[in-house]
């Protein structure tokens, strides 16, 4: 067994240790990532040849999470890991978009990328050493691959940068991104900040490519020391290349004309399409089942070359913009009369409407990860159905793409949501169009909802989405405001930025190019303020705030606080109190004991119902007060009076002579029954008993003339020295019974 240990330390105390050779031998490439007590098991298999006709890279990663990683066991009948969780599935694409730009362009075999996590200690957060690990599989496999790279998070705590921050850390954290990085480029940079400044997370991103540097040569050691330096031979293309020649002098010219022209995407397409059908008519139906596919591709080609010419030398979009421009925008806020609240934001051919629905404590989502288990307040679900952009074809759930520009809209907008909001809060965006950023039109949409269900948002937030066009490794390039889907496709980057007035919520980049430089990122961002706050003001043109009230359908909640100890009293045996209360009014109540106090929950569709749950409820916690009158219930009569149960869980005695002003010889001439209701006023609490002594003749006018009657006295108690003689009486009666 030739097993490989190498270390990297970070500096802090805490080291990542990477070994091969021990375990997973049959896959192409395995290896074992620790840091503390958190280990990550990476393999990497591809195939030996492509899949003919393929003209992608067919790569897949999966990131897995096992239960007994961290001692636990899976929820659900079966008890064992199903579906990946949404957590799982963006590990797994923060993992994919750093690795696939770097396979060779003609490499087509498929490749499988499987990170499982065996090992946690709770403390270190695994997501952030998934693109080591895969990147090292990689590095001592013969797969070709144009690496390593590697993922760190950067969190900044009270100032201070932190590479690979631990749960508690990121709690205090202004800024938490993950960075995937070459040992000389960005490539991916993903994450949330509370509203920083453009040039605080280019620090951010600069510190977390400097210990991505380490990573890298520590993996190119490795790959030395397991002799794996020298790569598969493949051959996934065959190429004609005076058919590419012929293609390119043929086509770019009336390719070009249709960059230049600013046509619509749909006509645009259209045009595309036919300059490869028309010259696709020269040749007969056996030449193109060998040809036709180098065709589309030599064209792909064409088309990508005619829309960066038109940008770089003429400064022309393929939608006929400025570099700068902004496309038209038109928004609609209270559009749907159903929802709590509802908005349609519209920015050139990409179409959001956006839905918001208040919910009670008990919509809240239950999140039951390995190691992240709680409740979620807040949830923003995108989709995106094929519709929106024209494909006839069925819509078969929720995909990665779904849950990935969902969790980006949601870290945009999430630090915006007053704290300890009563209400739980969905947010549903369906894209109807789309034709680039259909993610920044959700956070775009999403505050308009928002506001429009009134939510007392702290900040409107917008969001843009930014392009480039580079040749020369940077040296000539375009920054594009506000991206067409061609553009994206075409181009060497896609960086999503969102935000308020006053800084960066969150951010998304991928970059598809070598090279870029921190100066174009500068100027990026510096462009992708200018647009982000020219959308922002057609935000707040539209709705220049939240509106003062919910609609009138949305369920009103009322969150008070009560002691710890009535709890109990409030729940009653068996829930007993609380259902009768919910009964009687119509109102949903909740209640949980937080830092030492309960917080109740009140939900109601209307305030009577509301009033009617929180007179009851204060009724139950409220401290009786001697001179308040209350309304009470005769629980049970006796001969020298009544107990009357005036507050919930509190009996006082009502005595017969306090029930009426005139003397009264039995309970039964008051006139009162049990079940009577009665007002009362409390006369006195005894200190010692802590009993209770109400009155009912207080709160009757006092007849005219009325004189008191006269009490016996009860007769005096014998002196103490004369008690005893009384105690030596019984005892010896006591003693003759005995006898």
């Amino acid at each position: 067994m030739n097993v490989i240990n190498k270390t990297i330390d970070l500096g802090d105390g805490r080291t990542i240790v990477i070994e091969t050779g021990k375990l997973a031998k049959q896959a192409d490439g395995a290896v074992t990532v620790r840091m503390g007590n958190t280990m990550l098991l990476a393999t990497v298999c591809a195939a030996k040849d492509a899949v003919p006709g393929t003209d992608f890279m067919p790569l897949q990663v999966d990131y897995k999470e096992k239960f007994s990683a961290f001692g636990r066991f899976p929820g659900g009948f079966t008890r064992r890991e199903g579906k990946a969780s949404d957590y799982e599935v963006l590990t797994s694409r923060l993992v994919d978009r750093v690795l696939r730009p770097l396979f060779p362009d003609n490499y087509h075999a498929e490749v499988f990328v499987s990170v499982i996590l065996f090992s946690a200690d709770g403390e270190d957060i695994p997501d952030a050493l998934a693109g080591l690990a895969a990147s090292s599989a990689l590095a001592v496999s013969d797969i070709p691959f144009n690496g390593p790279i590697s993922e760190v998070r950067v969190g900044r705590v009270n100032g201070q940068f932190i590479i690979n921050p631990t749960y508690d850390q990121l709690e205090q954290a202004d800024i938490d991104i993950m960075v995937g990085a070459t040992i000389d480029n960005i490539m991916m940079v993903e994450g949330e900040m509370a509203e920083v400044q453009e040039s605080d997370m280019l620090e951010a991103i600069k510190v977390a490519h400097e210990a991505i540097k380490t990573h890298c040569r520590v993996q190119m050691e490795l790959s030395e020391e397991c002799g794996k330096t020298v790569k598969r031979e493949y051959n996934h293309e065959e190429n004609d290349e005076d058919l590419r020649k012929d293609v390119r002098e043929k086509c770019y010219d009336k390719a070009y004309a249709i960059a230049v022209s600013g046509t619509d995407k749909h006509a645009r397409a259209e045009a595309f399409e036919a300059i490869v059908t028309e010259y696709k008519t020269a040749f007969t139906e056996e030449e193109l089942e060998t040809k036709g596919p180098m065709i589309d591709r030599y064209y792909h080609d064409v088309e990508k070359e005619a829309m960066r010419r038109a940008i770089l030398d003429e400064g022309k979009r393929l939608d006929g913009r400025k570099t700068t421009d902004i496309r038209p925008i038109w928004i609609e806020t209270d559009y749907l009369p159903g929802p709590h609240g509802a908005a349609v934001f519209t920015r050139g051919e990409t179409q959001s409407l956006t839905t918001v629905t208040l919910g009670t404590k008990a919509d809240e989502k239950i999140v039951d990860d390995v190691l992240v288990h709680g409740k979620e307040r807040f949830l923003l679900h995108y989709n995106f159905p094929p519709f929106s952009t024209g494909e006839a074809k069925p819509q078969r759930g929720v995909g990665r793409r779904e849950i990935g520009h969902g969790n980006l809209a949601h870290r945009a907008l999430k630090r915006m949501i007053p704290e300890n909001y009563p209400y739980v809060i969905r947010v549903i965006s369906d894209i109807l169009e789309s034709n680039g950023s259909s993610s920044m039109a959700t956070v775009c949409a999403g505050t308009l909802a928002l506001m429009d269900a009134g939510v007392q948002i702290k900040k409107p937030v917008s969001g843009i989405a930014m392009g480039l066009i580079s040749e020369n490794k940077g040296t000539n390039y375009a920054i594009l405001s506000d991206i067409l889907g061609d553009e994206d496709h075409l181009g060497d980057m896609d960086f999503k930025v969102t935000g308020t007035k006053d800084g960066i919520t969150a951010t998304q980049m991928d970059i598809k190019v070598d090279g870029l430089s921190y100066e174009i990122l500068e100027n990026a961002l510096a462009q992708a303020k200018e647009g982000r706050l020219h959308i922002l003001g057609k935000i707040t043109d539209a709705l220049p705030a939240p509106r003062p009230d919910l609609k009138p359908h949305a369920p009103r909640i009322e969150v008070i606080t009560i002691g710890k100890e009535y709890i109990g009293a409030v729940i009653g045996p068996g829930g007993k109190i609380i259902q009768g209360i919910q009964e009687k009014t119509g109102a949903t109540i909740s209640i949980d004991e937080v830092d030492g106090v309960g917080i109740v929950e009140i939900a109601g569709l209307n305030k009577e119902s509301i009033e009617g749950a929180l007179k009851a409820i204060r009724a139950i916690v409220a401290v009786p007060e001697v001179g308040e009158i209350y309304e009470g219930k005769i629980a049970s009569l006796m001969p020298y009076g009544a107990f009357v149960e005036f507050m919930p869980g509190k009996d006082g005695l009502l005595h017969i002579s306090e029930m009426d002003w005139k003397r009264l010889d039995s309970v039964e001439e008051s006139g009162l029954h049990e079940g009577d209701a009665v007002t009362v006023k409390l006369l006195d609490i005894d200190p010692k008993t802590g009993k209770f002594r109400l009155s009912r003749r207080a709160l009757m006018p006092k007849p005219d003339g009325f004189q008191e009657y006269d009490r016996p006295e009860r007769p005096p108690r014998p002196p103490r020295d004369n008690r005893g003689g009384g105690r030596d009486r019984d005892r010896d009666r006591d003693r003759d019974r005995r006898r």
